[in-house]
């Protein structure tokens, strides 16, 4: 498969990729763990049917040392023992941000307090920063059709 549009030479996808990028530092230097931000970049993009970025957040995760069972469960998430709660609370947070279109209103009341229970208020402002930056780079992926399966770790820095 071969994209629609050039991500990495298009002028007006690279500056808009680029200010998303910065805006995404707010969550990286959050005090918001690095484990679940992974988490939450892979669960949106399955969700999301995005290759490149589940490829990319996949192989990101691992070379940061997360492990290949936890890697393989993030889609069974609701059945697996490997993950914590708080992980668990923010992958469910992710699901329904993500899906807002298919729930009956967007985040329900019960999740976000589930989330709030391990997260504090600026890990919870991260989190909605985090779902909604990963979201977005979902649809312009799936949108270009950027193929997947090429990305190496340190590509972008």
């Amino acid at each position: 498969m071969e994209a629609r549009l050039d991500l990495f030479s298009n002028p007006v996808l690279g500056k808009f990729l680029r200010s998303i990028n910065a805006a995404g530092k707010a969550v990286t230097d959050s005090d918001l763990p690095a484990t679940t931000q992974e988490l939450v970049k892979i669960r949106a993009s399955q969700i999301n049917g995005c290759g490149f970025c589940t490829d990319m957040h996949t192989k990101d995760a691992a070379h940061a040392g997360e492990t290949s069972v936890r890697l393989n469960l993030i889609a069974a998430w609701r059945e697996a023992t490997v993950f914590t709660d708080a992980e668990r609370a923010a992958l469910e947070l992710t699901e329904e941000g993500t899906r807002i279109a298919d729930g009956a209103g967007g985040v329900s009341d019960e999740v976000w307090a589930n989330a709030a229970k391990h997260y504090d208020e600026n890990q919870l402002a991260a989190l909605a920063a985090l779902i909604a930056a990963i979201n977005t780079y979902n649809r312009v992926n799936v949108l270009v059709r950027q193929p997947a399966g090429s990305y190496e770790v340190g590509m972008f820095g």
